[in-house]
């Protein structure tokens, strides 16, 4: 029971929180304020879902919605809400100003998803051994988004795509500090904790580079709402449990799926046509998501 009860949070938690992201992109899309902006409409309206989310689960606790009665608990608490929700603010910033200046959302989506490298990678500098079947499995991943992703022969290097591999590497830094702290902490206060930073980081920002005005919010009321309660209040939650205790860089590949669930909500919703490279990559993604959930054993020579 505890097995299947571990592989449904390990396995069908994360890929529950790539659809809901993959089905996401049409609301960023439509966004027509800043991002800056936009990311902070999103965080707060997400840490409103989670608290009140946090005071059912605790059966309205209000001395500590946001810490725990042991005081080392808080701190781990907040120390890692505050690590998660900075490289969080960074990573979703520097996505969406690459976007806005050229960088197309598949080529967009690949880049963004070089965390799937990266996170492994990071994991080497924190004394994390990661097996030979997850390399092979983050390969193959990368090889997939690349196909799915960018179009044959138009994969080229400029500033707004940098910034989106360099959002790309704040999401591993955030998923690092996920795999650190969400097996100290209740997650959904990490998370709540995590927005809480992220909207913070984001509104002060907007007020000094961007134009804040309630007008602009309230065009992007409905987007904002999808985004800030299931693509961030729910999704990333969702990321949080299944991290807990897990592979973080298993895990990561399982998040990774978001791309493909994108490309078929564009398929499905705008009557998008996929193409046989996009099909391809779809089904090479899909073999590493389920080369993750074969036994290690099988990739280990046999002893004579």
């Amino acid at each position: 029971m505890n097995h299947s009860s571990d592989k449904f949070r390990s396995v069908f938690l994360p890929l529950l929180a790539a659809l809901i992201w993959g089905t996401a992109f049409v609301a960023q899309k439509i966004s027509t304020i800043g991002a800056l902006l936009f990311n902070a409409s999103r965080s707060i309206i997400a840490v409103i879902f989670l608290l009140v989310l946090i005071l059912i689960l605790t059966k309205g606790d209000f001395r500590h919605v946001l810490s725990e009665p042991d005081k080392k608990a808080t701190r781990d608490l907040w120390v890692g809400g505050t690590l998660c929700g900075l490289s969080l603010a960074i990573a979703t910033f520097f996505q969406q100003q690459g976007m806005n200046l050229g960088t197309e959302a598949g080529k967009a989506g690949f880049l963004t998803a070089l965390y799937i490298m990266l996170v492994p990678v990071l994991g080497i500098f924190l004394k994390k051994k990661t097996g030979f079947k997850v390399w092979i499995c983050v390969i193959l991943a990368v090889v997939g988004l690349y196909f799915l992703s960018v179009p044959a022969g138009s994969f080229t290097i400029r500033m707004s795509d940098l910034l989106v591999t360099f959002c790309g590497f704040c999401f591993a830094v955030q998923i690092q500090c996920i795999d650190r702290f969400s097996v100290k902490c209740h997650c959904v206060k990490l998370s709540c904790i995590q927005f809480l930073v992220s909207f913070a980081v984001s509104f002060l920002a907007a007020l000094i580079f961007e134009d804040v005005s309630i007008a602009g919010i309230s065009e992007n009321l409905y987007p904002i709402l999808y985004l800030g309660i299931f693509s961030s209040g729910i999704a990333y939650t969702l990321q949080m449990v299944a991290q807990k205790g897990n592979n973080p860089a298993v895990v990561s590949v399982l998040l990774s799926m978001e791309s493909v669930f994108s490309v078929l909500a564009g398929a499905l919703f705008l009557h998008e046509v996929l193409t046989l490279r996009e099909y391809l990559g779809c089904l090479i993604m899909l073999a590493a998501v389920l080369l993750t959930q074969t036994p290690e054993g099988l990739f280990k020579k046999k002893s004579a």
